[in-house]
């Protein structure tokens, strides 16, 4: 949290034009700040997002690939004898097994990120109104 008002307290001695323009510059210099805040917090969000969107969607081409495994099992076990299907079966069981531990790893990093608002940032702009009016009221 920023605050308001850090050097020596002049506010007698200061005309009121100064202390509007300190007090503007005080508040554009929060702002700037807070968006900071909010541009970093976004960011890390982001790529846990990011993360978590490209696991999910690795799950699904190896899932979509077991799939396929699973069918070409099929059509091996109509055609030949045991082995060649049976290793097919063997194929196919190891990548649904891929695409489940994709799935649920991307699923945690999803669920890691939290909602997609800025709440420190919040939180911060929250505790700098209350330390406005706090002086303010002063």
């Amino acid at each position: 949290m920023s605050t308001i008002g850090d050097g020596p307290r002049r506010g007698a001695e200061e005309p009121v034009g100064a202390l509007v323009t300190r007090a503007s510059q005080q508040l554009s210099e929060l702002v700037r700040e807070e968006m900071q805040l909010a541009r970093a917090e976004l960011t890390e969000k982001g790529k846990r997002y990011g993360l978590g969107g490209g696991l999910v969607g690795g799950a699904g081409l190896v899932g979509f690939l077991s799939v396929q495994a699973v069918l070409a099992a099929a059509i091996a076990a109509l055609a030949l004898v045991l082995p060649v299907w049976a290793s097919a079966l063997i194929v196919a069981a190891l990548l649904a097994a891929a695409a489940a531990v994709l799935a649920l790893t991307g699923r945690k990093q999803v669920a890691r990120a939290g909602s997609p608002v800025p709440e420190q940032t919040i939180d911060s702009v929250k505790a700098d109104v209350a330390e406005i009016k706090e002086r303010a009221h002063r």
